[in-house]
């Protein structure tokens, strides 16, 4: 008689251990895993049961989350139908939490994937397998979650007896022995960023005094392998730095301090003198929030994320407001955005025109001179070079049926331009030939663009920047110039366009043919 054909059942084993110690052994806890589930699956055999070559090892991660690479890895291929048996050397190596349980079981129903345990019968097509397992990881969850209570209650205990149990070591020690040891180079820099706080009685300029001066926050390498810090200080973590009671060789636990084993840095006078001041400027710095004028205040950013700050100055018994970049505050201009500065009725007058004609958001209680709500509406104002994005509040936005709003705009000329007005009867100069060859190229361009969205052959404007490599503020640009007045446009065909006038003028031009030629200096049609 003919032996029935077995299935081919493809198996993947996954191990996994919580920490990476003992890892570099020769022969590790995840060695010890992955040869107790070949053992398994080789007495399988007979049912078809065939190891695949992909390892899933996860070597130092917890079962209490699903962000495991090689639990992931293994995922995607269950969804590719690469897996037919996923064996493990136990049920809590693939998860600690009952929650992650459901999700990988349903996983494996919807691609027909059986889960077996080296150490625990379990089958997962059955509803008594499924109990059983569900019980086990109620236990396994349980254990997870009395560990962690007990990490915690020690480390509680540690640091109210001033031990030291790690995190970020603070600028100024160095760690030897599980015990904080002062490293005097940095000391001296942390003596001195007290010291001058203290002079100088404010954050601005001591930021930028320690710009100036080189300094820059440590270096230190992460358990991934990257490296970050050794960049110049910035407002939080100097604030951190001036607040830190390590430094007086204390240890913080919950907002509660306890005498620390190391030793100070700082004399606990001159500390207690910095957080005097901190409070003193804290406070009016609320006040001054509190009394502004600035109507964006909190609202605007600039297009690199840096937030806008009221700021004014005095010229000729007059006050003029601005909004200033934090990074230039800071002394980080290389961080700034594209817009460092910017006048403060300017910008407030645009934001405000611009809500104003959202009917829908507007009260139909309000009266047509009351101040908008502004932080009931915006929800962020980002200023670029060229436009104005006007993110709207979910309110808002649902009211309004659109989620931002787009301004055009372009930095008003500091200087008072002269020029000579000649009289009708004398020609100005035309345009220069390259001057016309890029006008008439981008009109060509625009009235090109124009057509795929009227034809319906692109969907919008942001499908033409994705494919010509260009900006949406580019692309909307462009296609301004296919709504210019027929005369203008032949002006620019032949060249005699006054001299001045070009791609960067021609945009953007309101929709009116008058208003065009009015705006442009062009002499009204007949």
């Amino acid at each position: 008689m003919k032996q029935p054909l077995v299935k081919t059942r493809r198996c993947a084993i996954y191990t996994r251990v919580s920490t990476d110690h003992g890892l570099e052994q020769d022969f590790n806890s995840l060695d010890a895993q992955r040869e107790a589930a070949e053992a398994f699956i080789k007495s399988q055999s007979h049912e078809g049961w065939r190891l695949i070559e992909a390892a899933y090892d996860d070597g130092g991660f917890s079962g209490g989350s699903m962000e495991r690479p090689a639990l992931l890895r293994l995922l995607d291929d269950i969804r590719s139908g690469l897996v037919d048996v996923v064996v493990v050397y136990k049920v809590d190596r693939l998860t600690r939490s009952l929650a992650d349980f459901a999700k990988l079981v349903e996983l494996f129903d919807a691609q027909g994937v059986s889960f077996v345990s080296v150490t625990q019968a379990f089958n997962t097509t059955s509803s008594m397998g499924r109990l059983t397992l569900n019980v086990l990881l109620s236990f396994a969850q349980f254990e997870r979650e009395v560990t962690g209570e007990r990490i915690r209650d020690k480390i509680s205990a540690s640091k109210k007896k001033g031990i030291w149990v790690g995190g970020v070591v603070p600028l100024g020690y160095r760690v030897e022995d599980k015990r904080l040891l002062i490293d005097e180079a940095e000391a001296e820099t942390v003596r001195m960023i007290f010291e001058r706080y203290l002079a100088l009685g404010s954050m601005l300029p001591l930021l930028a005094e320690l710009h100036d001066r080189g300094v820059r926050t440590r270096r230190r390498a992460l358990a991934t392998g990257q490296t970050i810090g050794g960049i110049p200080f910035t407002k939080g973590p100097l604030a951190h730095l001036l607040k830190n009671r390590t430094y007086i060789g204390e240890i913080n636990h919950k907002g509660t301090s306890y005498p620390g084993e190391h030793q100070p840095i700082i004399d606990p006078a001159l500390f207690e003198a910095v957080q005097a001041m901190l409070a003193k400027n804290l406070q009016v710095h609320r006040a001054t929030r509190s009394a502004s004028e600035a109507l964006l205040l909190g609202l605007l950013v600039d297009d690199r994320g840096n937030t806008m700050t009221p700021s004014y100055s005095n010229k000729g018994g007059v006050r003029y407001r601005y909004y200033v970049s934090r990074a230039l505050t800071e002394g980080r201009q290389k961080n700034a955005g594209s817009v460092a500065r910017v006048s403060a009725p300017e910008i407030e007058t645009l934001v405000s025109n611009a809500l104003q004609s959202l009917e829908q958001v507007s009260s139909a209680d309000q009266p047509s001179d009351a101040p908008l709500h502004i932080k009931q509406i915006v929800d962020r104002v980002i200023i670029a070079k060229g436009e104005i994005t006007i993110r709207l509040t979910d309110e808002a936005a649902e009211a309004a049926g659109q989620q931002a709003i787009i301004l055009p705009w372009s930095r008003k000329p500091t200087r008072i331009r002269r020029e000579i007005i000649a009289p009708d009867r004398v020609d100005q100069r035309p345009i220069r030939s390259e001057t016309r060859t890029t006008l008439v190229q981008a009109i060509a361009k625009g009235r090109l663009w124009l057509n795929e969205l009227v034809s319906g052959e692109l969907p919008d404007p942001d499908a033409i920047a994705k494919r010509e490599g260009r900006s949406k503020r580019s692309v909307h640009m462009m296609l301004s110039l296919a709504f210019l007045a027929p005369d203008i446009v032949e002006a620019a065909v032949a060249g005699t366009l006054p001299r001045g006038i070009g791609v960067t003028r021609l945009t953007d031009l309101p929709s009116s043919w008058v208003m065009q030629r009015e705006k442009l200096g062009l002499p009204a049609r007949a």
